[in-house]
């Protein structure tokens, strides 16, 4: 039997995604007294840097009694250049799940290919479906179904953007994307959403009468040498009071951290009432509980 990964939203699929969110409020809400992962290992392998991802899957195999292994190149024989297949197979061999954070898709890819558990995607340059299951989760327990509604995206087009595409297609919300010219989303996943998603070319009219507003920093992980050129390319992109004033009264502004306060955000907005953001790191671990128990066919 084939193990189940996530490598994006679409190995779930719409049921797959609402089961999770079910799930995981219910367990922020009641915890299990039990401990269904005792004695399964997550071994967590990192090429990037993380506070969240890192924290929130060990801090929930713990809460499972299970444990999660962290993994860095400097650590292992990964960062010796030791094949994506071989390292793939023998951590199959002796953990339960591996959850992944790299630089490359493709090679996160590879690896599920090769592996006989189920592969998380923590983060990849391309995708980070973990991050919509917590936005979605969060969206959901303070306004009810994402559905229909209205979402704007601004700022670079990004893995989080992208995520952001697969979930509208899937869930059936409106995404109105903007970003400065150059920075646009994958054309070929932009395409995949269909009527779900549409380009603006101001930020104002992405944000006309949203219910979300989400934003990201403008210079990524492995963005930083060009970080002067984005902060001037993304001069007219920054979620603010003045911005926020465009969305419905009482949209929910979203970041999935860390932030850079008079960057792509004003500490009046993420630090404000319309913002959720602490909610939304913290339903970080209560998706990916639910994930877990999921993946790993645990009742």
């Amino acid at each position: 039997m084939s193990p189940r990964h996530l490598l994006s939203l679409d190995d779930l699929g719409r049921e797959g995604i609402e089961r999770v969110i079910e799930r995981a409020i219910e367990l922020k809400r009641s915890p299990r007294s039990d401990l269904p992962l005792t004695g399964q290992t997550l071994a967590m392998v990192f090429e990037k840097a993380s506070t969240r991802t890192r924290v929130s899957f060990e801090a929930g195999m713990t809460r499972f009694g299970g444990h999660a292994i962290f993994l860095s190149p400097q650590d292992t024989q990964i960062g010796r250049g030791e094949p994506v297949e071989d390292t793939a197979r023998v951590l199959a061999r002796m953990c339960d799940a591996v959850m992944i954070r790299n630089h490359s898709h493709v090679t996160l890819e590879k690896f599920a290919a090769y592996s006989s558990v189920p592969v998380i995607n923590g983060l990849t340059d391309r995708l980070h479906p973990c991050q919509l299951l917590a936005d979605i989760q969060t969206y959901v327990e303070h306004r009810g179904s994402i559905s229909g509604a209205t979402v704007a995206w601004i700022g670079d087009g990004n893995n989080m953007c992208h995520s952001y595409l697969n979930a509208a297609r899937l869930l059936g919300f409106e995404l109105r994307i903007a970003a400065p010219e150059g920075y646009a989303p994958d054309p070929e996943i932009l395409a995949a959403a269909g009527d779900a998603a549409r380009l603006c070319d101001q930020a104002q009219t992405a944000v006309d009468g949203a219910d979300l507003v989400v934003t990201d920093v403008w210079a990524s992980m492995g963005d930083e040498q060009n970080r002067e050129t984005r902060l001037a390319d993304f001069a007219n992109f920054q979620v603010n009071k003045a911005l926020m004033s465009w969305a419905k009264p009482g949209a929910l502004f979203m970041h999935c951290l860390p932030a850079h306060r008079g960057e792509e955000v004003s500490a009046e907005v993420i630090d404000g009432s319309q913002s959720v953001v602490w909610d939304e790191a913290e339903n970080r671990l209560h998706a990916q509980m639910a994930l877990l128990l999921g993946l790993l066919n645990v009742e």
